[in-house]
């Protein structure tokens, strides 16, 4: 009965906020329609929607009572962050960012944290309203805990919202050693989500001959989301009508403007919880500055594979920019000197290997993607032949058309970050059943921090999710989906 009677009280309560804020709308002009956002205020059942966090999934627990127990482990692991790079990074538990965390209001958890990393380090829990002895803050509330060691952590789950966990050794965070925590609410949140996924944005410089990140530098020439540049991440999977939250987490050096096509969303929380409803600011692009989280709630009444991107221009690609004009006019590459060093392989006597006369400073210096030694780029005759041989394995016959018989003569060309058009399509490299249906050539179009909102119709949907459990991948992301589904 008391269930009943707070379930109605509840509907009630939401009932009087719809009409209140439908009212608002007709005071400017505008009229809450059936398409409108606040239409899902009053439909689905209420419960806590397992958070999907594509292609890192969750972090496991046991109980030991009534406490839920997680084992988190700090470790050196190589993670594969595209189809023609795979980097050194420091993450947790076999991933970077870490397995997210997943707790609900008025539990208490323990966390055993073991350092396997060849240095000391310490855990931060961002966002935590807990002792001082929890806080993670290497010589204030701890000591560090040290190569081989281990440190336990406890808590009492008051909060709910998205939260994070990282290292509090700065250039360690730029080394990959982050993760989310997700604090569901003890009643769940209302208007119901259908879907609810997890989005963390990070950045790392690496030369082309390199597999080690330079966490000192201020230039990035991989972007990615939860670990994985575009085209290899995981679309984000739902079905038309559903209701859907993203949460973005950033713990990087960047801003980053997150844009969605196609859908207006509403901004529904921070890294300090829910934002009580009258505050929900409606948009498409929500700025996710450094630190912060930032959760956002759409309805999916606009089918079609949507982009979903951080709207910083060189955000959008995996760069090569600062060589690839000079490669498509003249045999080689003749960015600063020979082929070796422009592209970050000294010759010769060690010299400083910071120095300008070792080629583009990506990666190199404290800061910026060319240097004074680099020549300048003249227009010329564009010449795909040069370009093919500069860059063994791009396939240029498809460019037909894409560039104008003139394109040499005009200032300012070429703008792609590989080449004049688009970047190697490579479908099949990066294929997997959420792929499944996307248009021939997409992953031409797809770099850094891009990824999909795919809006399904049910049969489009449900093809899908049967190849996914077809698949039958073991520790799926989207298990709790699949097993809905």
């Amino acid at each position: 009965m008391n269930n009943r009677r707070t379930f109605l009280h509840s509907t009630l309560g939401l009932g009087a906020a719809w009409l209140a804020s439908a009212r608002a709308f007709g005071q400017a002009g505008q009229r809450a329609s059936a398409s409108h956002p606040l239409r899902h205020f009053l439909s689905g059942p209420v419960f806590n929607v397992p958070v999907v966090t594509t292609d890192i999934g969750d972090l496991p627990y046991t109980m030991d009572g009534n406490t839920k127990v997680f084992h988190l482990v700090a470790e050196p692991i190589k993670r594969q962050i595209h189809p023609t790079k795979t980097i050194d990074l420091w993450g947790f538990n076999g991933s970077a960012p870490g397995p997210t965390i997943q707790v609900h209001q008025g539990d208490h958890i323990r966390i055993i944290f073991d350092n396997h990393l060849p240095e000391s380090t310490s855990m931060h829990w961002h966002g935590f309203e807990d002792t001082i002895a929890n806080d993670g803050m290497p010589g204030i509330s701890q000591t560090t805990t040290k190569p081989g060691g281990r440190f336990v952590y406890e808590f009492d789950i008051h909060q709910s919202g998205t939260y994070f966990y990282h290292s509090h050794m700065a250039m360690q965070e730029m080394a990959g050693l982050l993760g989310a925590v997700i604090m569901h609410p003890k009643d769940p949140y209302q208007p119901h989500c259908d879907k609810d996924f997890l989005i963390h944005l990070q950045e790392y410089a690496v030369l082309p001959n390199n597999t080690v990140p330079n966490t000192m530098n201020m230039e990035y020439n991989w972007l990615l989301l939860n670990g994985k540049a575009g085209p290899a991440n995981t679309p984000l999977i739902v079905k038309l009508g559903d209701r859907v939250r993203i949460r973005f987490v950033n713990m990087g050096m960047d801003h980053h403007p997150m844009h969605l096509h196609g859908h207006t969303f509403y901004t529904t929380g921070t890294e300090g919880g829910r934002i009580q409803e009258s505050a929900w600011w409606p948009g498409n692009t929500v700025l996710v500055g450094v630190g912060q989280a930032r959760d956002v709630e759409f309805v999916a009444n606009n089918p079609g594979d949507w982009m979903l991107h951080c709207h910083l221009p060189h955000h959008m690609m995996n760069q090569m920019s600062s060589v690839a004009g000079k490669m498509t006019r003249t045999a080689g590459i003749p960015a600063s000197t020979d082929m070796d060093t422009a592209m970050g392989m000294p010759q010769g006597n060690a010299g400083a290997p910071t120095g300008d006369e070792y080629g583009p400073a990506l990666g190199h210096g404290l800061g910026g993607v060319g240097n004074d030694s680099n020549t300048a780029t003249t227009n010329g005759p564009f010449s795909p032949q040069m370009a093919t041989q500069a860059m063994p394995g791009m396939d240029m016959s498809d460019m037909h058309g894409e560039i104008a018989k003139n394109a040499g003569r005009v200032p300012n060309f070429p703008q792609d970050a590989y080449m004049e058009g688009p970047m190697m399509a490579m479908d099949r490299a990066v294929e997997r059943p959420e792929n499944y249906g996307l248009r021939s050539g997409w992953s031409g179009y797809m770099q850094g921090m891009m990824t999909f909102v795919r809006v399904l119709p049910p049969d489009k949907y449900n093809e899908v999710i049967r190849r996914m459990k077809t698949a039958n991948r073991p520790h799926d992301p989207y298990a709790s989906i699949l097993e809905r589904a």
